[in-house]
């Protein structure tokens, strides 16, 4: 009996890295949606979802089911969930209910066995369930600036073939579906930014937050992309990084006019500060990892002390810094970034700033000395006052939080 326990534990755990997999090697197609099989009572883009999906539960006190409640390590870190959860979480200054009470964080993220969606206020310590509509499955989750809405994308088809992206509310029951087997999407204040690929190349659309009044921003005989926002008016759009092959970056304005700035570049991956004015630009050389900061308005580009892979990084919203899990003596046997983001390659990270106008660097947290464990950190987010840090440790899929 312990034996088939063990051995299915086995199988769901490779199922589970195969889907992350996928998603990172999958370049999508350009085909329109529908709601997916089995799924018909759910909205697509423009229409609400019915009560039938399921009610949101607001309740002060956690369900049964609900993670374990936050455990303060330290009088600055704390383990908000044992995990794991889905990439992507919402930080979001909250004004003090009165004059005489402190601000808080509210941390919003989704628990990936279920979908729920969970709430945590920083520094009070609560955590609520604040909606429990059931969708298994999700590999990432891209929120809109207040918290409020994540773009949720999972798979779905007998052999886990289609990409579904749904807007998840995080707190009501409406909600609806974006085409169907989008390779990208980013998400600001501007909009919604989603990336259709395929053999013949891609287009990249703007549409509003609610799926509507979607317009094709620009095509490019590019099939293999990532892209995100850049700024005001202006677009990062890089190839997908792999060790062995040389990628570019490239800048593209309102007009779909293409501006290289990095490149070509093995393992190249790009993070672009709020404004747009810098870009954080990783990649390898000669097997090891090497970063570097690309001024786009005077073309320049500043190396850094630390290296890293861009995706462990996080901007300030003032541009003025960088927040990093930096691996401690990455082992030389991998092909970075590809065998961390297949789950092959795992590191032993501490937390570092780094200062964009001095490019000095400050550690901010120990990890393995503050927990006596090994941090794989991704998925990090700051709130806009830059008072909580929040990562995922990829080894275990658990969510924490640091108050700088």
């Amino acid at each position: 009996m312990r034996r088939t326990l063990i051995i299915t534990a086995i199988v769901v755990l490779l199922l589970g890295a195969s889907i992350a997999a996928y998603f990172y090697a999958s370049s999508g197609t350009a085909t329109v949606a529908v709601a997916p099989a089995g799924s018909a009572s759910l909205p697509v883009a423009g229409q609400t979802a019915p009560g039938t999906i399921s009610t949101a539960n607001t309740e002060p006190s956690l369900a049964p089911g609900a993670p374990s409640a936050p455990v303060s390590v330290s009088a600055r870190l704390v383990q908000i969930s044992t995990g794991p959860i889905v990439p992507g979480e919402s930080v979001v200054d909250t004004k003090a209910a009165d004059a005489s009470s402190s601000p808080e964080v509210t941390v919003n993220y989704i628990e990936r066995a279920s979908g729920n969606v969970f709430s945590y206020a920083s520094p009070s310590g609560t955590l609520t369930r604040i909606n429990n509509r059931t969708i298994p499955g999700i590999q990432s989750a891209a929120w809109l600036p207040d918290g409020m809405t994540a773009y949720v994308r999972y798979l779905s088809g007998s052999d886990f073939s289609t990409i579904n992206t749904y807007a998840l509310s995080a707190a009501s029951s409406t909600g609806f579906f974006l085409p169907q087997d989008l390779a990208d999407v980013s998400v600001s204040a501007a909009g919604l930014l989603t990336l259709a690929s395929g053999g013949n190349g891609s287009a990249v659309s703007l549409s509003r937050t609610d799926g509507t009044r979607s317009t094709t921003l620009f095509t490019t005989p590019l099939s293999s992309i990532r892209t995100s926002f850049a700024g005001k008016n202006q677009y990062l759009v890089f190839s997908k990084p792999a060790a062995s092959l040389a990628g570019d970056a490239f800048l593209v304005d309102s007009a779909g006019r293409f501006s290289r700035i990095a490149g070509p570049l093995n393992g190249l991956v790009a993070l672009p500060s709020p404004s747009g004015k810098w870009v954080l630009v990783s990649y390898t050389q000669n097997g090891a990892m090497q970063m570097e900061l690309i001024n786009t308005a005077t073309d320049t580009t500043l190396p850094l002390p630390l290296a890293t892979i861009a995706d462990k990084c996080v901007w300030a919203a003032d541009d003025s810094s960088i927040y990093c899990g930096i691996p401690m003596s990455p082992s030389a046997n991998y092909a970075y970034p590809d065998d961390w983001y297949q789950g092959a390659a795992h590191f032993s990270d501490r937390i570092w700033k780094i200062d964009v106008a001095g490019r000095y660097e400050q550690l901010v947290l120990d990890f393995s000395q503050a927990n006596k464990g090994d941090l794989d950190a991704e998925a990090l987010a700051l709130d806009p006052a830059k008072s909580l840090l929040v990562f995922i440790n990829k080894n275990d899929g658990s969510l924490w939080s640091y108050s700088l």
